[in-house]
């Protein structure tokens, strides 16, 4: 059955009225909304709030690596650590590491450029920090609304965004809605606030429908690939922050890690992998696995009988696309009733690996441009005083002076690291000229045959793991009955063009083993979808080759649930 067919069989659908709809409760979602109330209760108005939450709970579905600039934070709290904000661990020491395979050469501090220097940063959970920022929230009489899927964007007559619906719940695996099922509700509002994350489903469809990447460069994006461990107290060095480049990645693929000392004897893990890498053949989550057997990196997890250290433990993996385009490919972000905040639209700055402190402020932003408009009483236009405001801010001149640094990478790592040491160092991001971009992420990638295969060594189960036991322990889980949220435009393009021209690609880049190509009775091949491991990364969305994956939202609640990352 259809949706259509649904709707006219068990609709209407109930409506309820807001001023504000924010679509998504992580830190841009849930500082649109704070920011909102405060305006109202500095104002002495009213203004309804209800923010939508596709996890479980806010925070179950954030993944960051994270170390957090509190500029924007400082702009929404001052008095942050009065409220208790979980930022416990400042940064104490910065390393940046150039890996051969058995060697490590570390940048002198005193040449780093200030966009790999974290004094005054955080290294947090941000997801804590989102569950906090949650709290904030329902305080000032914010409704938050976890596990209820924004699915669909409703329009008025003119064209301008109406509000969503969220998705119905109870339709079983065949399209039928079984003994459980519950129509979707729709929200209405004056405006519509976007912040989904890297690749929301819904901002997509904004950015095509009202052409606001026109004139833009082609977006990109990293996959970041994480673990928590606990280690050994004898290995643990509160607040030191170690970077990576070079080994495992070859010098042509944009990639680098991270080693983060949080509180607790706990230590982050990330690798993060350009999406517009050209091996079919590459596999973000095996480089991950691999980087992890450096002796510079393996000495913090490994256990020492003669001296008494203890091996560590993995707790917590994840994975989540970053989008990474930055000022040169960030879309217009607004539209008749409505904006883009934090990364739906794109605002990460891929130099700092930074994006939390970005979704706080265009949140905030958003936020001061929705609540005055409607307090002239304004409703369904553009909000421009949004994208004019970011022009005039801070945050703005730190993504200008950043414009060139992934770009730089298509010339090579080293000439990336020469030219981005200049630009950042020695021109302190004042710089004279603009690269530009001409080609989305999938349009990179080349025939398998054109390209060398990689060989992975098979993992320990000490140091190194394999995807299934990996993805059990995101805690990520779909209701069984259910259709499968990623889906194919043409079920024959993975054999007959996936398989047969780029070796089946999906079967490599998904960080969580739902693609895998399997054999038929009669030995044909086919692309079986395990879409109950999926940890809403993205990636299929953003690199299958020919755009036919298409990542749509799964029944509410679904999907991994995060704690500490």
């Amino acid at each position: 059955m259809t949706h259509e067919e649904i709707l006219a069989q068990h609709g209407p659908r109930e409506a309820m009225e807001y001023d504000v709809v924010v679509v998504g409760g992580g830190p841009a979602g849930l500082s649109t909304a704070i920011r909102l109330k405060q305006l109202a209760v500095e104002h002495g108005k009213e203004i309804s709030v209800v923010v939508l939450e596709k996890g479980s709970e806010p925070g179950a579905h954030i993944l960051s690596g994270a170390i957090m600039d509190p500029r924007a934070l400082y702009e929404l709290f001052p008095n942050w650590k009065e409220l208790g904000a979980p930022l416990n661990q400042p940064v104490t020491e910065d390393a940046m590491i150039f890996l051969g395979k058995n060697s490590a050469v570390r940048t002198p501090n005193f040449i780093l450029p200030e966009c790999f220097q974290n004094h005054g940063n955080y290294i947090v959970s941000l997801g804590n920090v989102t569950r906090w920022l949650a709290q904030q929230a329902e305080g000032l009489g914010v409704e938050i609304f976890p596990g209820f899927p924004a699915a669909e964007i409703l329009y008025n007559d003119n064209g301008s965004v109406k509000g969503v619906a969220t998705g119905n719940m109870g339709v079983g695996k065949d399209g039928e809605p079984t003994e459980n099922f519950q129509l979707g509700m729709e929200l209405h509002a004056k405006y519509t606030v976007f912040a989904e994350g890297s690749r929301g489903h819904l901002g997509k469809q904004l950015i095509s429908r009202f052409k606001l990447d026109e004139g833009k460069d082609p977006q990109t994006y990293g996959l970041g690939v994480k673990e928590l461990w606990e280690i050994d107290p004898k290995r643990h060095q509160p607040g030191f922050v170690m970077h990576t480049a070079g080994w495992p990645m070859d010098s042509e693929t944009y990639g680098g890690a991270f080693l983060y000392h949080m509180e607790n004897n706990q230590v982050v893990l990330g690798f993060i992998t350009g999406l517009d890498y050209t091996n079919p053949y590459l596999s973000p989550f095996e480089e991950f696995q691999r980087w992890k057997t450096h002796p510079n990196i393996r000495w913090y997890l490994e256990g020492d009988e003669s001296q008494g250290i203890k091996p560590a433990k993995r707790i917590q993996y994840g994975a989540r696309a970053i989008t990474a385009g930055g000022l040169m490919s960030l879309p217009k972000t607004v539209f008749p009733g409505g904006a883009l905040v934090g990364c739906d639209a794109g605002y990460l700055n891929v130099s700092r690996i930074k994006g939390s402190h970005a979704a706080i402020k265009t949140g905030m932003l958003a936020a001061e441009a929705a609540y005055h408009a409607i307090a002239h009483g304004r409703q369904h236009d553009e909000l421009t005083s949004y994208p004019e405001h970011f022009e005039q801010s801070w945050l703005h001149e730190e993504l200008k002076k950043s414009r060139n640094f992934k770009a730089w990478f298509k010339k090579g790592l080293w000439t990336a690291t020469l030219m981005n040491g200049i630009e950042q160092f020695a021109l302190g991001g004042r710089i004279p000229w603009t690269l530009r971009r001409d080609k989305p992420d999938h349009a990179y990638l080349k025939p398998a045959a054109q390209c060398k295969p990689i060989v992975y060594p098979k993992p320990d189960g000490k140091l190194t793991f394999d995807r299934l036991s990996s993805v059990f322990i995101s805690n990520t889980n779909h209701a069984e009955d259910q259709p499968a949220h990623l889906t194919l435009k043409d079920p024959s393009i993975p054999v007959q063009v996936n398989l047969a021209k780029f070796a089946g690609p999906e079967a490599r880049y998904c960080p969580a083993g739902v693609y895998e190509f399997v054999k038929n009775e009669d030995n044909t091949d086919r692309l079986q979808i395990n879409a109950q491991n999926c940890v809403h990364c993205k990636t299929c969305d953003i690199k299958d080759p020919l755009q036919n994956i298409v990542w749509v939202t799964p029944e509410g609640g679904g999907g991994p649930n995060y704690t500490n990352m």
